[in-house]
């Protein structure tokens, strides 16, 4: 076996049913008692029943979180902070209202609750994506862990079967880029596979019966594993190409990642079939196709060009994503990115 080191992420998680009736003693443990809520409009109804709930404890409401938190966002909620005099916060949603709370954590250090509703599993990582100007930036501090996450079923249910799938394949790519990570690790790896069997297994349910609550549990039990395993290690070509693509052409972060995925995990399988072997008794003999006919069978987007991209930007996000290159298991060239967008932009099944 080779070497590694592992590092485990602190966190509390609270899993089940019914669990956002929990909150007020999560922020009570926590010493909270001006809590600044974050959700987006499309949460407005949980976050109108937390309100009721906890009462004189929410010192502030923010509904104007984007994604890819812009810095001009973070700098208005910053404002918001300050004038409720906010010593915690409490993010409702998916990634645009987690990344801002730890965006505004990592500017004061505040303790954070999160709730997902979607899938994405950011909210158990240290890392934060910033966009600055169209470009999107990221880094790993300890700063923007939330203390607490809270994973309630019932909040998802309501998440359309749509936006479920691309949140779940934005998981995946958490984990299937951390099984040949430079950090990779055998408990990493455990993780990785059993975050992918989990949301194969959902994803499909959800799609066929949406207010399945056990589907929706199996999907928030993968997302958060494959959370995990982007907390704990590097990651490499398929987050690269999601940051540029989503900094420069403004693209919708999930969709985006459901795209790229199976190109990505293409374009690495040369160098790094050896780890990712270890995903053929979930995805078959070959992970990539199926991955790309998964979605297509589930109506996910299968092409740039549908998420809005311009043609015109292929040579843009090649050259971009050379300039300052994730590691990767494969070398980078810019040619060989250049046909792995195109492909992508065209919906074309992923080479090889």
């Amino acid at each position: 076996m080779n070497p590694f080191i592992y590092s485990a992420s602190a966190a509390r998680i609270v899993f089940g049913r019914g669990t956002l009736a929990q909150l007020e003693e999560e922020a009570d443990r926590l010493g909270c008692r001006r809590l600044l809520l974050i959700a987006a409009p499309s949460r407005a109804k949980i976050a109108a029943a937390v309100m009721e709930a906890l009462g004189q404890k929410i010192a502030g409401f923010f509904d104007a979180s984007a994604m890819h938190t812009p810095v001009e966002v973070t700098d208005h909620a910053m404002k918001l902070v300050e004038a409720c005099g906010a010593d915690g916060l409490v993010a409702i949603g998916g990634g645009s209202a987690i990344g801002l709370a730890k965006a505004i954590a990592l500017r004061t250090d505040l303790p954070q609750i999160a709730v997902p509703t979607t899938y994405a599993g950011s909210e158990v990582t240290p890392v934060i994506g910033e966009t600055r100007n169209g470009v999107k930036t990221t880094q790993t501090t300890p700063r923007v862990l939330p203390e607490v996450v809270i994973y309630d079923p019932d909040l998802s249910v309501s998440l359309p079967a749509a936006i479920s799938v691309t949140s779940g394949f934005n998981a995946m790519a958490h984990a299937i880029e951390a099984l040949y990570a430079r950090e990779r690790n055998p408990v990493i790896s455990l993780m990785a596979v059993e975050g992918c069997r989990a949301l194969v297994k959902a994803l499909p349910v959800i799609v066929a019966n949406p207010a399945d609550v056990d589907a929706r549990a199996e999907a928030l039990y993968g997302a958060w594993l494959c959370g995990l395993c982007l907390g704990s290690v590097g990651m490499a070509l398929h987050h690269k190409l999601c940051h540029v693509l989503g900094g420069t052409f403004n693209l919708a972060h999930s969709p985006t990642h459901a795209v790229i995925l199976p190109h990505a995990l293409a374009y690495n399988w040369p160098e790094a079939r050896a780890d990712l072997d270890l995903l053929l008794p979930v995805l078959g003999e070959d992970p990539a196709g199926r991955l790309f006919e998964l979605a297509g069978a589930l109506k996910a987007p299968q092409s740039l060009r549908e998420l809005g991209m311009p043609e015109s930007g292929i040579a843009t996000a090649a050259a971009t994503a050379m300039a300052n290159p994730y590691w990767n298991p494969r070398a980078l060239d810019e040619a060989g990115l250049r046909g792995l967008i195109l492909r992508a932009w065209q919906g074309q099944p992923p080479a090889g």
